[in-house]
């Protein structure tokens, strides 16, 4: 590390962001975390003998495996190989404050993806489809997003995750089995899917272009295609997604997002968008932010009841129409009963004429 704070290689050429960006010493994860990834992460961090069970664990983990295979297998991000990338994973690392660079690795793969996997230590895989999907700004937004998983210890639920999967398709067969497995997995999907919104953030964190992030959504949603593409009608998909339709609308999304490890695009887009609007973000970007030496202090309950405030004004603020049957429940509105049927239009049948007698409430 340099008199300046930036990391010169053996030639003496600077590993810099190819524009000013602002750096954060220090800074907790829990400044860019989703409150449910938040809250759970925070429980699980102070459960006593929490590291002890995952250290026995990770003997049965094919982590060796994968190190292994990347390394025999794959290419090692460094100054010699793809050292674009080496210089924005320093960048990501310096921004974020993230004192050990992971390793990075580039597999041949023409799906866009990538990944931070490993319970002793964090490593980086990236897909040679996302590589060449993306331009340089992108492409530091998706290195960020890594390197905030590894900041955040996601890379290690992630590996338990990718296990557990795979752990399952082997006892199919076996029916109470599989159904045990499978519960822990759909728990751990949903964590996982809050996940990728926290890392999202610190992807704009690291890159501080929001065009940028936007477009590489758009592009993993849509391919190279930009000049066919527009942010604001992507935008607009998110909204027409999360309003549209009727309660039937509702419960197919929730069947089709189970499944899935990541948000929808249109949905980590207008997510993303939401949060660099926010106070929050600003304050960060202002220097205002909780620090990793405050985290042993993090109360559990203040973590949880933030999280389930989160939840509370997504159900509130929300334009799905399940989730506004739920707001009108609690709230005990008049009519529900009607809204249920209406919602379900089609499933139950007809209402009774208007000059029909009274009727038993429901």
């Amino acid at each position: 590390m340099s008199d300046d704070g930036h990391e010169r290689n053996g030639s003496g050429h600077e590993h810099v962001p190819g524009r000013q960006r602002r750096r954060f010493p220090g800074i907790s994860s829990r400044a860019y975390e989703h409150p449910a990834d938040r809250s759970a992460l925070v429980a699980l961090r102070r459960l006593s003998g929490f590291d002890t069970v995952f250290k026995a664990l990770s003997g049965l983990l094919p982590e060796r495996s994968l190190r292994l295979l990347f390394l025999s297998d794959s290419v090692r991000v460094s100054d010699e190989q793809f050292a674009h990338l080496n210089d924005m994973l320093r960048d990501a690392c310096y921004i974020l404050d993230l004192e050990k660079v992971p390793p990075m690795y580039v597999t041949q793969d023409p799906q866009p993806n990538a990944m931070c996997i490993g319970l002793d230590e964090p490593i980086i895989v990236v897909t040679t489809g996302l590589v060449e999907l993306l331009d340089e700004e992108e492409m530091r937004a998706v290195v960020g997003h890594e390197v905030g998983h590894a900041l955040s210890g996601h890379s290690v639920y992630r590996t338990i995750l990718l296990f557990l999967t795979s752990l399952a398709l082997k006892v199919a067969w076996i029916p109470l089995g599989n159904l045990a497995i499978m519960a822990v997995v759909t728990a751990l999907r949903e964590w996982f899917r809050k996940s990728e919104l926290s890392a999202d953030r610190a992807g704009l964190l690291v890159g501080q272009d929001l065009r940028a992030s936007m477009r590489g959504l758009m592009k993993i949603a849509g391919g190279n295609h930009l000049h066919e593409m527009n942010v604001d009608a992507f935008l607009r998909q998110a909204e027409e997604y999360e309003s549209g339709g009727d309660l039937r609308d509702s419960v197919l999304k929730i069947l089709n997002v189970l499944p899935r490890s990541h948000p929808f695009t249109t949905v980590r887009a207008a997510e993303l968008k939401k949060w660099a609007e926010s106070r929050d973000h600003q304050r960060i970007m202002d220097g205002h932010y909780p620090r990793r030496s405050e985290d042993k202090d993090t109360s559990v309950g203040d973590s949880f009841r933030e999280s389930a405030a989160s939840y509370a004004d997504d159900v509130k603020s929300s334009k799905d129409p399940l989730m506004k049957l739920v707001t009108d429940l609690a709230g005990g509105a008049g009519g529900l009963g009607g809204r249920v049927r209406r919602g379900f239009d089609g499933f139950t049948s007809p209402p009774p004429p208007k000059d029909a007698g009274p009727r038993d409430a429901d």
